[in-house]
């Protein structure tokens, strides 16, 4: 396997090029050009051991059209004057055999605030740097009598998109991931970190604290169901987040009124609130969408009263407002969606979430999760990895995984503190989110 190299991608000005001249050829009404560039590779082990390295380079051109009231979309995986001009022909193919219906609109020039998002080293990266990694994890997981599972990534890519309104916005990115599972005979723990630069990576620290998590988690033994007070670490927290987003904090989930979001009005505890900035240099910043509109700062509940929605180009304009830069690749059926979401931290130590619970769940992280009723915002799943009995403000045995049916606002309701300090969680296909750990008042479990 070749390693990385930061000159794998696309010259900014080759692209660009390649981009401008599709639009010039395009003969419909408006035209927009998305290429999506990236330089990927993964180290895998099991048992204590590397078992596979892959690596992926590849590329996306995606246009979509608009011809007489009508659009079509092609894509192709290969950037040259031949492809270009065949996959601008399948769209304009495509849209003439569509019927007359809603067209998405395409955005006109807007500045995007530019942000840094971009490591060399990470870009760079090596499977010897990873394999190192990992080794450090396996060897401490042996010396331990533990064993060792996960995946290592690094990543490098590029978006730009354009279109024939005057729009050219251009974003380069690098992503480092790392999971980790570490199992004994009778149990197991988990793990993550995730950077921008893969500088930040503690290997040492993510080792320690899955192993430990591991040694804690053996012999669990069942606890009856019912209403607990919990503990929710970050990696649930952002979890229960991602499913916010997915049923409620779209401007089209509130259009079809399956949304959760009362707008105005408060939906949970007072010392919540939850934003969305992809600006934010501490989460997985990007400075414009999929449909060429620049990134803004959306408060979706502030102090618990539900504050806002995020817009694409379609919800925006059925609404008579303008798109906060949360579209999607246009047109879909999902809507705009908040992937760089913030969580306010308190000030209460992580540790000491549990000082004076007098019988509840320490929570690591939910596993299968699914959506119940989104106007109610009732998710079930299952705790997975680290669910312990609290017992007098202290964590007293492993319990066995739970199942749990409950709606997010009413646990967020019960928001009894926050820890001071936060966790970025990166999400398992796009975006992010940058929270705290929790303490909660109420948390059904059913079995």
């Amino acid at each position: 396997m070749k390693s990385m190299e930061v000159s794998r991608l696309t010259d900014t000005g080759e692209l660009k090029d390649f981009i401008s001249g599709v639009l010039q050829r395009s003969p419909a009404q408006q035209t927009e050009v998305m290429v999506t560039e990236w330089d990927s590779a993964l180290t895998r082990f099991a048992n204590n051991g590397i078992h596979q390295n892959v690596a992926e380079r590849n590329v996306s051109v995606r246009v979509r059209v608009v011809k007489d009231g009508k659009t079509g979309v092609a894509s192709i995986n290969q950037m040259n004057q031949a492809a270009a001009s065949d996959v601008l022909n399948r769209a304009i193919a495509i849209a003439d055999l569509q019927p007359k219906g809603e067209v998405v609109p395409m955005p006109g020039p807007a500045p995007a605030q530019p942000v840094e998002a971009w490591s060399d080293a990470t870009a760079a990266a090596t499977p010897e740097e990873r394999a190192d990694f990992v080794e450090a994890i396996c060897v401490k997981a042996g010396h331990a009598g533990l064993k060792a599972f996960g995946a290592y990534s690094t990543s490098a890519g590029q978006l730009a998109i354009a279109n024939s309104l005057g729009v050219f916005h251009h974003h380069r990115s690098t992503q480092a991931t790392v999971n980790a599972v570490i199992m004994g005979d009778a149990g197991s723990g988990y793990a993550d970190r995730g950077a921008v630069d893969v500088g930040e990576l503690d290997r040492d620290e993510l080792a320690t604290e899955v192993i430990d998590k591991a040694k804690r988690n053996q012999n669990a033994q069942p606890v009856e169901p019912g209403d607990y007070e919990v503990v929710l670490e970050e990696y649930a927290v952002a979890e229960m987040l991602e499913f916010m987003s997915f049923m409620g904090f779209s401007a089209l989930a509130a259009q079809e009124e399956r949304s959760f979001m009362r707008l105005d009005e408060r939906i949970t505890g007072e010392n919540v609130s939850i934003w969305d900035n992809a600006l934010d240099l501490s989460g997985l910043p990007v400075s414009f969408d999929f449909e060429g509109v620049p990134k803004q700062r959306v408060d979706l509940i502030t102090r618990g009263v539900a504050r806002g929605l995020v817009y694409d180009q379609l919800t925006a304009q059925r609404a008579g407002r303008q798109s906060t830069g949360h579209g999607l690749p246009a047109p879909n059926t999902e809507g705009p969606f908040a992937v760089n979401l913030f969580m306010e931290p308190g000030t209460t130590a992580k540790a000491e979430l549990l000082s004076d619970i007098k019988r509840g769940i320490w929570v690591t992280r939910f596993w299968y999760v699914r959506i119940v009723h989104p106007k109610a915002s009732i998710i079930t799943g299952m705790t997975r990895e680290g669910t312990f009995l609290i017992e007098n403000g202290r964590i007293t045995r492993p319990v066995k995984d739970l199942r749990f049916t409950q709606s997010i606002l009413d646990a967020l309701n019960g928001t009894l503190a926050l820890s001071r300090t936060t966790k970025l969680q990166i999400g398992e296909y796009i975006g992010a989110s940058r929270v705290p750990a929790i303490r909660l008042k109420a948390f059904t479990f059913t079995s």
